[in-house]
């Protein structure tokens, strides 16, 4: 007789698809949420298979996401981003993710996470002026949740970083705002191309 097991994927889908069927409330279901990141970000099956995780290219101005998972009920994404040499010193854009909900928690490495606020009305074309207000050194498990429009930015401080993203929805269809502050520009563009691959690559 074979027994099936969970592994820890399977169990913070269960938890995530529980927790959504209960709580409607989304800002309430988000910070709710954290505690299972959390749960997973410490799993040391996870750490060992990112191991194995392919490095995140940006390419044709987008950034790439892993996708291990996409709920057919419930929408929301589980992403991989790994960061190796090749994004080390190369400063990330300043973006938001435009309706979504994001929980973002670090796996393995340090990074800088940034966070701004907007201080014009929004209603100039092409126009946003940011001011930041927090940048702080990240560290494993711990998680950031971005809200919708929240802006922000993380950074690599020099070693290869590794996240495990939660969104409320698959990004990469839609698009996100961009902020330049030296020079006071916003536009939009689509979010990260997304690559299926199996979180633990063993399976």
């Amino acid at each position: 007789m074979v027994i099936q097991t969970q592994n820890a994927l399977d169990r913070f889908v269960t938890k995530a698809r529980e927790l959504f069927e209960k709580e409607t409330d989304l800002d309430k279901r988000w910070n709710a949420l954290a505690p299972a990141l959390a749960e997973l970000l410490a799993d040391p099956t996870v750490i060992e298979a990112s191991k194995h995780w392919p490095d995140c290219v940006p390419a044709d101005g987008r950034a790439e996401n892993l996708l291990f998972y996409e709920d057919p009920d419930y929408g929301f994404a589980v992403n991989g981003l790994t960061k190796g040499a090749a994004r080390q010193g190369v400063p990330s854009r300043i973006h938001d993710h435009a309706h979504i909900y994001t929980l973002y928690g670090v796996l393995d490495g340090h990074e800088r996470i940034e966070r701004y606020e907007r201080l014009d009305d929004g209603s100039k074309p092409d126009y946003a002026e940011i001011r930041l207000v927090s940048n702080n050194m990240v560290e494993p498990g711990e998680i950031d949740l971005v809200g919708p429009y929240e802006i922000h930015t993380e950074n690599t401080v020099g070693e290869r970083t590794v996240a495990v993203i939660i969104r409320s929805e698959k990004s990469g269809g839609f698009n996100q705002g961009r902020y330049i502050p030296e020079t006071n520009q916003y536009y939009e563009s689509l979010g990260p191309r997304q690559t299926p691959v199996k979180m633990f690559p063993s399976n």
